[in-house]
């Protein structure tokens, strides 16, 4: 039992919160790279994915995982998104470091969705059973790249009107 809901149902919440987060994170890129601010989908974007790292350390763990490695700079890149974007309101370098922070921290779920894909989707687990195989080396080289492409693009063109402060 994890907060009083079984391991399943805990894990369909966890797993539909950290969809809905890459969702939203992949609207807020887009919008990043049109130098739209997004308000709404940029707070919903980070408050899933806060909460995707969250609810990941509740999971029952033995020792120290990659998992909670993941889990651990996510929540520091997103201490770092949030102060830039809602308290230094993107000025100056908050502006480049917000959107690498963002940008990363979405990554870092797709990350593990390809790592989850491989593990439990039965098509896929064939292909790469101890994930060092070339289809799962393939799939997380091709996400990396498209998201240092696009992360970088986005610091390039993410340049929303400043806000200012009342």
């Amino acid at each position: 039992m994890i907060l009083g809901l079984s391991i399943q149902t805990f894990t369909v919440i966890h797993v539909i919160i950290s969809l809905l987060a890459i969702a939203s994170g992949v609207l807020v890129l887009i919008g990043m790279l049109r130098s739209n601010r997004m308000p709404g989908w940029s707070a919903f974007f980070l408050l899933t994915t806060v909460l995707t790292s969250v609810t990941g350390f509740l999971f029952p763990i033995n020792g120290f995982t990659p998992a909670l490695g993941t889990g651990i700079v996510s929540l520091v890149l997103l201490a770092l998104a949030l102060y830039g974007l809602y308290s230094k309101h993107l000025s100056g370098a908050w502006r480049w470091i917000y959107v690498t922070t963002a940008v990363a921290s979405l990554y870092l779920n797709v990350l593990v969705l390809i790592v989850q894909s491989f593990q439990k989707i039965s098509v896929l687990k064939p292909l790469a059973p101890t994930q060092s195989e070339p289809p799962f080396l393939i799939a997380q080289s091709i996400a990396l790249f498209a998201f240092v492409v696009l992360g970088t693009l986005a610091v390039t063109r993410f340049r929303p009107p400043a806000i200012t402060a009342s």
